[in-house]
């Protein structure tokens, strides 16, 4: 069954004030999705980050994939990296490109022969994916910029160890959550080892995380480490590459985990070689789809790797194709990642097909990724995108707007 188009939509959806290492994220996500279609007129769906560089690398690969087989991915991929040039263009930045056209083209796939793309990539191993609340430090509103009035939201601000702590029990109150992850390197690593504690008393039992994203040099990793060692499920991205990453798992018996020192296979080696990690957090956003990301499961089982889920600003049609992958991975066995309660209002899939219900998304059973698209809301968040004028994702730089000396350099402490 032969691709005759595939249409590339950039749009823009509302995202808080959530602090981070880099600054604070803007009061627009960009991400783009993708509509695959068939020359039956079935169509495929699949959804990725956006932003002016990221839609120019999407629209060449897509233009790559119209007279391709839909069953022949392989080969689709193959024809999408000699587009974006083998020579011009990072691994990284060709996978990325290719993700969502392959996830579109599972989706499509699923419908043509009425199966859930799940059953595609091996069958599911559990009926609901668990997922772990993903807490930030954020402003009770985006500040008043360009002639725009300040917005607040629904959460209110986080920015002391009560805030976390009220935060974390809205989220266990809405969606059940078993499990609890704090973004950190916002404020000095005191503050946050306090917050993670507070957080231990105020929910005993359920597994806790933090992630400083590299806002830590080693000495303060290790310092974290001693602090929270009867704390921490685990410890993710402390410290800077490999080495800095290596030199903290030796000195804890915390697992250490990562999606920022290993994001492409080139990584592994060294990793593994060095002990810097023991455990992964898939992202098919960025290793190239769904099927690579289930062939990676495999790897980090030969060395031993735990696997957990990576998450970023995302809709459902992301969230789906999160949740078909880890249905189908038994080696994932780590809570996954997802910023879906924080930016749902504005999804674009039509509502009920997933759900957190108690801490996990039940794995959609219908065709394909088992959601449908909301024409009217893809074309508003299209036009939230031109409006807007944004072209990049930039947290330091509004950061700096509002603080004007804000350092982003890493480590910061």
């Amino acid at each position: 069954m032969k691709i005759v188009d595939v249409v590339v939509t950039p749009i823009a959806f509302e995202d808080p004030p959530l602090l981070n290492s880099a600054g604070v994220h803007e009061p627009l996500v960009l991400r783009c999705v993708v509509q695959l279609r068939l020359e039956n007129g079935i169509v495929g769906l699949g959804e990725c980050p956006g932003g002016e560089a990221e839609t120019s690398r999407l629209l060449t690969a897509a233009q790559a994939m119209k007279g391709q087989d839909v069953f022949a991915t392989t080969a689709a991929r193959q024809a999408v990296h000699r587009a974006l040039g083998n020579a011009t263009t990072r691994v990284e930045e060709r996978d990325s490109a290719w993700a969502p056209l392959e996830v579109a083209a599972l989706d499509a796939q699923g419908k043509l022969v009425g199966r859930p793309v799940s059953d595609l990539l091996g069958g599911a191993v559990r009926e609901a994916v668990p997922f772990s609340a993903y807490l930030f430090y954020k402003w009770a509103e985006h500040p008043a910029l360009d002639g725009r009035p300040a917005r607040s939201d629904a959460w209110g601000p986080a920015l002391d160890p009560d805030g976390i702590v009220t935060q974390a029990r809205r989220m266990i109150d809405v969606y059940g959550f078993g499990s609890l992850k704090l973004k950190g390197g916002v404020f000095p690593p005191a503050d946050e080892i306090a917050a993670v504690k507070a957080l231990a008393q105020a929910f005993p039992g359920l597994p806790l995380r933090i992630d400083p994203n590299a806002a830590w040099g080693v000495a303060t990793s290790q310092h974290a480490a001693r602090e929270l060692v009867d704390v921490l499920e685990y410890l993710e991205d402390p410290a800077p590459g490999i080495e800095g990453m290596a030199q903290v798992a030796r000195s804890t018996e915390i697992p250490l985990a990562t999606n920022m020192v290993v994001s492409n296979l080139s990584h592994i080696r060294p990793a593994v070689e060095q002990g810097a990690i023991q455990i992964l957090l898939l992202d098919h956003h960025l290793w190239g789809g769904l099927r690579r990301s289930r062939d990676l499961a495999l790897l980090c089982q030969a060395f031993g790797i735990g696997l957990s889920m990576h998450s970023n600003s995302h809709l459902g049609i992301s969230l789906a194709a999160m949740v078909h992958l880890a249905a189908s991975v038994p080696e994932l066995t780590y809570a996954c990642d997802t910023h879906y309660p924080w930016n749902a209002a504005d999804d674009v899939i039509r509502p009920g097909a997933v759900r957190i219900i108690e801490g996990s998304v039940p794995v959609p059973t219908g065709p394909g990724l088992g959601v449908e698209l909301d024409e009217d809301v893809l074309a508003r968040l299209h036009q939230a995108y031109l409006r807007s004028g944004r072209r990049r994702r930039d947290d330091t730089g509004y950061m700096r707007r509002v603080v004007p000396d804000y350092d982003a350099t890493l480590p910061r402490w």
